[in-house]
């Protein structure tokens, strides 16, 4: 079974379009592209990666289409769409002959409102992706988990993959509520979950995997084997963690499942959850 990354992105860095980054985060306020990661996969032993939106344009979509369709490694994109516009179909119209195009995504952490995700137009963004069979990736923080819920409930036909289980505050050694509203997202068998992005909710100098693990037991428990995928968030990560240690990190959390279930979350869960061609 292929090893996929479930996360990843690409970006050719500018201060304006990565004003998240900050100055701390020297590291990776540079560009990111697929020669980058090639490098990074092969010495992983990572065979296969899905790329995610990180601006919030259509150009960023046909920029990662893009990249995918020259290079084979890029097995799938979460690419971004106005969801709230009243022309949805025809922007989902304009990507409908790019295979790799699995998910949509929106920066929904970013809203002022943390109720954007419950907008009827926004809704109605949603229910077009259910007609045409594409999946959607949740990115929160931990507050936005009780609208989230009643969100998913929304769309049962509708696939939700939860970016970086929920940030969780990590780097507070706090579980709940998170832990408590984890448990109950996880209750919707619709909704899976990526093992990603718990490094930079730590505080990324002084972090250790035991710190994470809590974090682990919990979204290991709640969503179980077959709806769980690895994501590394590189080149995100590398402020806190090198690719092939996270990797090394995500491998040893399994250890509860067995070989075929640790294989299913390092590779198989993210071939079918996404649909990949």
């Amino acid at each position: 079974m292929p090893v996929i990354d479930s996360h990843h992105h690409f970006w050719h860095y500018t201060a304006e379009d990565y004003g998240w980054i900050p100055p701390e985060w020297s590291r990776i306020r540079r560009d990111f592209l697929p020669t980058d990661l090639a490098a990074e996969i092969s010495a992983a032993g990572v065979d296969g990666v899905i790329s995610v939106q990180a601006r919030q344009s259509l150009e960023e979509t046909e920029w990662l289409l893009g990249l995918a369709a020259q290079h084979d490694f890029i097995r799938g994109v979460v690419g971004w769409v106005p969801l709230i516009d009243p022309a949805i179909e025809a922007h989902l119209d304009r990507f409908a002959a790019a295979p790799k195009l699995r998910s949509l995504r929106h920066v929904l952490q970013g809203e002022p409102d943390d109720a954007h995700m419950l907008r009827a137009d926004f809704n109605r963004g949603i229910a077009a992706l259910t007609r045409r069979g594409l999946a959607y990736d949740i990115l929160i923080l931990e507050r936005h988990l009780p609208n989230t819920i009643t969100f998913v409930d929304r769309h049962p036909d509708q696939v939700f993959i939860l970016d970086h289980i929920a940030k969780p505050r990590i780097a507070a050694g706090e579980l709940e509520p998170w832990a408590r509203h984890i448990r109950e997202l996880a209750r919707r068998s619709h909704v899976a979950c990526k093992l990603s992005g718990m490094v930079t909710e730590a505080d990324v100098n002084t972090w250790t995997p035991a710190q994470l693990q809590p974090y682990f037991d919990v979204v290991l428990e709640a969503f179980g084997p077959k709806r769980l995928l690895f994501g590394s968030d590189w080149p995100v990560c590398l402020v806190g963690v090198g690719y092939s240690r996270w990797k090394t990190i995500v491998a040893d959390a399994l250890s509860p499942f067995s070989t075929d279930e640790r294989n299913a979350i390092l590779g198989g869960n993210a071939q079918t959850i996404y649909r990949l061609p």
